[in-house]
Parts: C-alpha cells; structure tokens; sequence
C-alpha cells in the first residue's frame, strides 16, 4: 500500500488563487523537510500522529510549534522552515501549495501568517472539514483545472470559517467597492505605468486614505499588488507562449528587462529564464 502520493498542478491563467502541488504522506519517524525557504503559501493538516515545525521569518523571529492530529500549519512565502515528524507517534498529513493576488487576505482572515503558523480549528469537526477538502484535491489529480481550483476556493472558505483564530468579517463594505474598482483598473492598465495617485484618483480618494485602506483590504501596499499582478502576468506568458522574454517583459510594463529580471527574481527565487526552463521541464512530465 502507499505510503504517499505529489501531484503538480498544470498552473493554468489563474490569477486570485493559483495551485501548485499538493498531495499526502506517512512519514517515517522522525523524517524531516527543511530548512527551507517556499516561494509560495504551503499548508499542511495532520490527519494522525504528532510532530515539531520550527519557522523563522524575515525578520529573523523563530516561532516553533508541536502539533497533532486535527490541527495544521501555514508555511508562508520568504520563511525559512523545518518539519519533523515525532519519533514515536510520526505524523501522516496532507498538504496544498498555492498562492495567488488575493491569497495574503485570505490566509489573513483566517487568522493566520508569519506570526500564526498553527491552525487550531474550533473543533476536530470542523477540522476534519478542512481535511476531506484537501484530501479531495490530493486524490483527484486528474480532475479538470476548474474543478480543482473550485476546491482549493473551498479549502480556504472552509479554513477561514474554522479557524479558531479567524478575524472577524462584516459583509461587505464601501471599502470593498473602493478595492475592487482599484484593482479592476489595474488589470486593465497594468501595462504602462501607473501611480498610487491615479489609483486613488479613480477611486476619488485621497492617496494616503486610499493606500491605507488598499493594505488593510489587501495586505499589501497598491504598489506590491501591481508588482505581483505584473509577473503574474509574465509567468502565464511565459509558459504558455516562446515570446522571447524582453518582450513579456515590456508587454508587462517593465520597459527595462534588468529591472522586470531583478523582480521577477525577489518573487519567485530564480531568473526568469531558470523559471520558463523549469516549469516547460514540469508540463512534459
């Protein structure tokens, strides 16, 4: 019988919420991953047994947890991370990698982030909710595109209503209308360049007032979101297309390849070129 399965996912146009690989595993006691550093959001559920997870952050703060069954954790993008199963009762868990424009509000609301790497869902219950879902996408690796990122959608409605940490919602506000049109405008304009004033301006707001409510809702500055939409949109064009990469790059708005390159880089941890190289390498798999 197996003792683990890893699929990757075929990364389609997917902008909100991407997924990247996910699967399951019965780990030896005392198996260990790390450290090491996720370009991505990676969390994992316990579904039996008992093991440590050690994260350091950016800022160089280290946050250690024991967990068990019924209970997860968060590794975020940027932190330096190391799980180790427990030597008598070693962990099976389940696990989803996944980012996305939207994904730091998401994980944010459910409480969660580089100074709450432990999930502690309300009950084992509502947990194990959250379980099934991931063990839905682990088993259906040959489902649709839609069908999985329709899960992982799920997945996080789930984790965030479970949570036992989660941030209190009130439905939907002025600010979120506000949000919205600003990033609308951004995917239509992304192009060319764009200032937080002008941003503002089509929300008819004062910048600062506006760059305020863009991080709270977003968890990000507007000029970050912009970033991230931007190589965004150069990843797909790099996969799916053999437009030469100066090219996406201008296509993207960056003007200057060195300067689209060093981004790209502090995102996603490699070069640009190294990134098509892998991920055309993956889709022949």
């Amino acid at each position: 019988m197996e003792d683990h399965s890893f699929s990757v996912f075929p990364n389609e146009n997917f902008l909100d919420l991407r997924l990247y690989q996910y699967g399951w595993e019965q780990c030896a006691p005392l198996h260990s991953f790390g450290p090491y550093v996720r370009n991505h959001y990676l969390f994992h559920y316990v579904i039996s047994g008992r093991g440590h997870l050690d994260n350091t952050d950016g800022d160089g703060v280290r946050r250690d947890y024991d967990l068990g069954q019924d209970q997860g954790f968060l590794i975020c993008p940027g932190q330096i991370s190391t799980y180790v199963a427990d030597k008598d009762q070693p962990w099976k868990y389940v696990w989803v990698e996944f980012d996305g424009l939207r994904v730091a509000e998401y994980v944010e609301s459910a409480g969660l982030g580089e100074r709450q790497s432990a999930y502690l869902p309300q009950s084992p219950a509502q947990g194990q909710a959250v379980r099934d879902i991931m063990l839905h996408i682990a088993r259906h690796s040959d489902a649709s595109s839609l069908h999985l990122i329709g899960n992982l959608f799920l997945f996080l409605d789930a984790l965030i209503e479970t949570s036992s940490t989660r941030r209190a919602l009130h439905g939907v506000q002025l600010k979120d209308f506000y949000i919205q049109e600003a990033i609308t405008y951004m995917e239509h304009n992304y192009q060319r360049e764009l200032t937080v004033e002008e941003l503002a301006d089509v929300c008819k707001l004062n910048r600062s007032y506006f760059s305020k409510l863009f991080k709270e809702s977003m968890g990000c500055p507007p000029q970050e979101f912009l970033i991230r939409l931007r190589l965004s949109k150069a990843a797909d064009l790099m996969k799916g297309t053999s437009q030469p990469i100066g090219s996406i790059a201008v296509r993207c708005g960056y003007p200057n390849q060195l300067h689209f390159s060093r981004a790209f880089k502090k995102r996603y941890g490699v070069s640009p070129r190294e990134w098509r190289a892998r991920n055309r390498l993956q889709m022949k798999k």
